[in-house]
Order: C-alpha cells, then sequence, then structure tokens
C-alpha cells in the first residue's frame, strides 16, 4: 500500500520550509496569502490528506466580498433559476468567498433601473445586471464607476463606455440563426419579428441580425414591421393572432425577448396547415412542451450555467488592486430543436 504524502513532501513540492508548512496547517503564525496559497496547491497536486483542511482555511480567511445581482422579472420562468444559478456559482467559489444579493427590477422604465442600482450598489462591492440601455443608466453607472463600484452588463449590453464589461451571447448572431431557421423551414412570405424594447440593446442587436440575414440571404422573404410586446404574453398573443388574420402568406415569426408564451397559445388556436415556422428563446417548460408538439420549430436558449461561471471570477477580478476584465465576453448559446429535447 502506498503510504500517504508527507509534510516533508509537502514541502519540497511547495518549495518552503517545514516549519512554513506547520505554520499553513496550525495557524501558529501569519503566512503571506501567496505562500499559503502555493502549499494548498502543492497539497492538492500529491494527494496530501489535509489538503481540503488547508483550502477551508484559506477560503475562511479571504475578505468577504459583496456581489450584486438586479435581474428582471418579466419572465420568472427565466429569471428565477437564473438566479438560483447566481447564487450557486457565488456559493461554490473556491477562490474567494462572497455573499450574493439578488433583486428584480419589475418594469422597463430606465428610472427604476437607476434608482435599483443606486440602492445595490450602496450596499455591494460590485454589481451585474439586466437592464435597457439609456442615458440615465449610463450617467449611474458612471457614479458607481466613481465610487470604486464596478458595473457589470448581463445578457443585454448598456453603458459600453463605463460599465466594465459585458457577459452574454452574441445577440447579432441569435438574430442571424433565428432567420436562417425560417428561411430553410418556411416558402417565402411575411415574417413577424417581436422585441420587448428598443432600449435592450441585445433586442436591437438581434433584430438588426434577423433583418440583415433576409436582406443578405433571403430576399423573397418580406420582414413586417417590428412590434413591441413589452416582453408581456398578452400583448404578444392578441398581436400575433392579429397578424394571423391579415396576412394570410405569414411564413415565419420570431419573438427575441421574452412574452413567448403568448406567441405557443395563440399558435394553438391557429389551423395546422396555416400556422408559421415559430423561434424563440429560453428553454422553459411550456417551450419545451411547444416543441415536444412541433408548435415550435427551435429555441435558443442562453446558457444559464456557463454564464454564472463566467461572471462570479470576473466580478472578483475586478476588485482586485489592479484587476480588470475583457470588455465583452460572448458565450456560446445553444439550440434546441422538437428532435433535439
Amino acid at each position: 500500500m502506498a503510504r500517504r504524502p508527507t509534510i516533508e513532501q509537502l514541502a519540497r513540492e511547495s518549495g518552503v520550509s517545514v516549519a512554513t508548512v506547520d505554520r499553513v496547517l496550525n495557524r501558529r503564525l501569519p503566512v503571506r496569502a501567496e505562500t499559503a496559497q502555493r502549499v494548498y496547491e502543492a497539497a492538492l497536486r500529491i494527494g496530501f490528506h489535509a489538503a481540503g483542511l488547508i483550502g477551508q482555511r484559506l477560503h475562511e480567511e479571504q475578505p468577504e466580498l459583496r456581489l450584486g445581482f438586479l435581474l428582471l422579472k418579466t419572465d420568472q420562468q427565466f429569471y428565477g433559476p437564473f438566479a438560483q444559478d447566481i447564487a450557486s456559482a457565488v456559493a461554490a467559489s473556491q477562490e474567494f468567498r462572497a455573499s450574493c444579493k439578488i433583486d428584480f427590477i419589475s418594469s422597463q422604465d430606465p428610472a427604476e433601473a437607476v434608482s435599483r442600482l443606486e440602492a445595490m450598489a450602496a450596499h455591494c462591492d460590485a454589481v451585474a445586471m439586466v437592464a435597457p440601455e439609456h442615458p440615465a443608466l449610463t450617467a449611474a453607472v458612471e457614479r458607481q464607476k466613481e465610487r470604486g463600484v464596478p458595473v457589470f452588463a448581463l445578457l443585454s449590453d448598456f453603458a459600453p463606455a463605463v460599465r466594465q464589461a459585458y457577459v452574454g451571447v452574441h445577440n447579432g448572431k441569435v438574430g442571424r440563426t433565428a432567420a436562417w431557421m425560417i428561411a430553410r423551414s418556411a416558402r417565402p412570405g411575411k415574417v413577424a419579428l417581436f422585441v420587448g424594447s428598443h432600449r435592450f440593446h441585445g433586442h436591437e442587436l438581434r433584430e438588426i441580425g434577423f433583418r440583415a440575414f433576409f436582406r443578405e440571404e433571403a430576399p423573397d422573404f418580406t420582414v413586417l414591421d417590428t412590434i413591441v410586446n413589452l416582453e408581456t404574453h398578452e400583448l404578444t398573443h392578441e398581436a400575433m393572432l392579429d397578424l394571423y388574420r391579415r396576412h394570410a402568406d405569414l411564413a415565419g415569426v420570431y419573438v427575441a425577448g421574452g412574452g413567448s408564451g403568448g406567441l405557443v397559445t395563440a399558435l394553438r388556436e391557429m389551423d395546422p396547415a396555416r400556422r408559421p415556422v415559430a423561434v424563440c428563446n429560453e428553454l422553459t417548460a411550456d417551450r419545451r412542451a411547444a416543441l415536444a408538439e412541433k408548435l415550435l420549430t427551435m429555441v435558443i436558449a442562453t446558457p444559464r450555467d456557463m454564464i454564472c461561471r463566467e461572471l462570479v471570477p470576473l466580478m472578483a477580478e475586478a476588485l482586485k488592486p489592479g484587476g480588470s476584465a475583457p470588455a465583452q465576453i460572448f458565450l456560446p448559446f445553444d439550440i434546441y430543436l422538437p428532435e433535439s429535447i
């Protein structure tokens, strides 16, 4: 049977003295954080029996970061689980200690986004939020930057000159992907597009990508005027049925933001022979069911877990002396089809 690694072996692997290893293990005297981290990493490499204890003590001795997150409340089927993913990512971090405060913005009013940001930033070291692009919000982000509180744009970019970083998918590619599916699955005709608000930079980019694809690659289709649904199911449902009644050649529809539940209920009320090819975002329970029924042709989903794994360490890094983050972090989105769920 192989013998357990000894303190002497750990000292050699760490490049420090046995006495230093003893101080790390037993907290006899202070040890520089960098040295203790080196001992911990060496303990993991050689399988030292007390590696877990060293890691726990390092974690306990780290300063606690206060991280704040502001999400939207318009689609609880998405943002509720997203909040849980964020909390799990913060709790699971082994490189730093952090507390997590999550709140929801109830409307698309920029004034509410500003007030919620200022309230949260007063009690947090860094904030990540989903919000519309607006001059008032840009000014608020700049004020937090001057106070030393970095603000991250999440899912939809805003305040690009002053925010710390954007973390999310490439929304222009999302829009082009939705258009590609409709163009490949439907006969030429009219195509409808819904956005939550033109103030959301992410929705604006999806619209640009969507229209650009049809203009460049499928000119036989006609993209109708964009409909703003305020990310509500009711508006989407009513507008979708109105389009269905007015356009006999309605070939496709893409809901680029929230409100897709209204699309699904409208599709169920249509003649199956005349249903347009339908694409929306986020694989919630009702959209999974709609894919299974083949009411929806494709769902483009945000990789929530991956975003959380990228975002939380970036926030911690930005709080280190001299810390920084890339200006934009683009993560690959997921695609779900009726045959892949």
